[in-house]
């Protein structure tokens, strides 16, 4: 069953107490279903998730079995149980492609490690002034079309799009048996921007046979902007958020986030749209079910959310931010009973509880060139305010200023350039000569600062002195790029004061 993982998880329940969850077959579902996990109870606390299928119960296979039969095996084993367990979407995704689940070799295993099945990849390009920086090669004769010409460094490379990688979708359209100029136009005709699907010759070679490849089984690490998983915690005055149902657009918005509350410091912003709770996609559900379904999560909630420029690209991509969740679950799971078992002992050093706090600050490096450059990227949209920093060269002036990749460029040598676009950074930049200094924040910093409101100057930085870097003898790139493809930072957002819920014939509001 390579690729599918199931989750080990054993089960010890006290006299009198039951596991806290339902066994259920359902009408248009396949295989046994866990449903109604009970808040605290040995199954939730063990990491089992609606919608999760029973494989094994004390080794024994049970996909096939009735489910008196299954039942019956869980009674019997009194106290204690071990399950074998695979994930709905997981469970789903092995039937359709016809995966022997009684297969005791769960995956394929090198040197210990599960070997995962690759996996299509999607890209999303956003063409500078002299394009994308690609060619499309077709075989007379043959199906497909493979990418070539792929320049370095060029739009397509920094998106992840390589040489004889073969293009299946353009904007969720596919284009298999699409000929060269079919697919050429379908290019020419999508804008400044455009999302592929692609699979590369190993990926390709694996699914031959197996099925029909989709988007749904792509790894979106190549994505510019991702969709987030927000974890809270509720506090005495719940989780400090404003839902609020959209009327011009579908989806469930957050519109207000309370400063110090737990929402905020997960990392939940104004304008996100919550595209699932606790792994369920709520895309579909009203406000009334979104908010049950939060209030079911008890006082832990997890949400996938987008933020707008995330939205647009996976709309874009006709693909659901959901295959996101997918590929970051397992990370997010509880470890199953032998990985927790051999686990090694994680030794955490004790860490100030206002740490994170006086981590929100920005940085302020000041570079000297050398003779090779600064050694950094800057990233933007050629007329769109709104840069950050890419590609830090290994001990370059810049990575030993304190330069990361991501930083967002707050201002240069005193200068605000939040709102300045990609040409004006970069003329500043190239104006300061031999000396260059930059005040920058980490995205996450950046986020955090702007939901609340704040400024961000060099003022944040208190008495913290910056890092000066001098010339180096070591040998550097200078490398500002005037054609990148990622989208600016969001724009600082203004807080609305606080509301009680409400509802009207517009929208509904409700405070968690």
């Amino acid at each position: 069953m390579a690729g599918y993982k199931p989750r080990v998880i054993s089960l010890t329940k006290r006299s009198g107490q039951t596991f806290g969850f339902f066994l259920r077959v359902e009408q248009g579902e396949e295989g046994h279903l866990i449903r109604c996990l009970e808040m605290g109870s040995p199954a939730e606390l063990a990491g089992m998730k609606d919608g999760d299928r029973i494989l094994r119960v004390n080794g024994t296979f049970v996909d096939e079995l009735s489910h008196s039969e299954v039942v019956e095996l869980v009674r019997n084993s009194g106290a204690s149980v071990t399950f074998h367990i695979l994930d709905e979407t997981s469970y789903k995704q092995a039937k359709a492609q016809g995966v022997k689940l009684c297969d005791p070799q769960t995956t394929a295993v090198a040197n210990g490690v599960s070997k995962q099945a690759p996996k299509p990849k999607l890209c999303y390009l956003v063409r500078s002034s002299s394009g994308y920086g690609f060619s499309l090669r077709s075989v007379k004769g043959e199906l497909g079309l493979f990418m070539t010409e792929v320049i370095p460094g060029g739009v397509a490379d920094r998106a992840g799009v390589r040489i004889n990688d073969r293009l299946l979708e353009i904007n969720g359209e596919n284009l298999e048996s699409a000929t060269h100029d079919q697919a050429v136009d379908m290019i020419k005709s999508a804008g400044s921007s455009i999302m592929f699907l692609l699979v590369d010759a190993e990926t390709d070679k694996y699914y031959q046979n197996k099925h029909k490849v989709g988007a749904w089984f792509a790894t979106t690490k190549y994505l510019p902007h991702k969709p987030r998983i927000v974890e809270m915690t509720k506090g005495p005055d719940g989780y400090g958020f404003l839902l609020k149902e959209g009327t011009k657009q579908k989806g469930h918005f957050i519109t207000e986030v309370d400063r110090g509350s737990p929402a905020e410091k997960a990392g939940l912003m104004v304008k996100d749209r919550v595209v699932a709770v606790d792994g369920h996609n709520v895309d579909s559900r009203d406000h009334d079910q979104v908010v049950d379904r939060i209030k079911q999560s008890g006082n832990k909630c997890m949400l996938l959310v987008v933020d707008k420029d995330t939205d647009q690209i996976f709309t874009q991509g006709n693909v659901s931010p959901m295959i996101f969740w997918e590929e970051t679950k397992d990370s997010l799971l509880p470890p199953s009973y032998t990985e927790a078992v051999n686990a090694p002992a994680v030794v955490r050093p004790a860490t100030p509880p206002q740490e994170k706090e006086e981590e929100l600050k920005p940085k302020l490096c000041k570079m000297e060139k050398s003779s090779a450059g600064f050694g950094f990227h800057l990233n933007g949209i050629q007329g769109v305010c709104g840069q950050y920093i890419k590609e830090v060269v290994k001990g370059s002036v810049a990575d030993r200023a304190g330069l990361e990749d991501d930083d967002i460029v707050v201002e240069v040598n005193g200068v605000n350039v939040e709102t300045s676009n990609h040409d004006e950074v970069v003329a500043l930049i190239r104006a300061s000569g031999s000396s260059l200094e930059m005040l920058v924040a980490s995205k996450s910093v950046y986020d955090q600062l702007k939901a609340k409101g704040v400024t961000i100057t060099r003022h944040l930085l208190g008495e913290t002195s910056y890092v000066q870097v001098h010339a180096s003898a070591t040998p550097e790139d200078d490398r500002q790029e005037e054609d990148m493809h990622e989208t600016p930072a969001e724009p600082k957002r203004e807080r609305t004061p606080s509301v009680s819920s409400s509802s009207s014939q517009d929208s509904m509001d409700e405070r968690l």
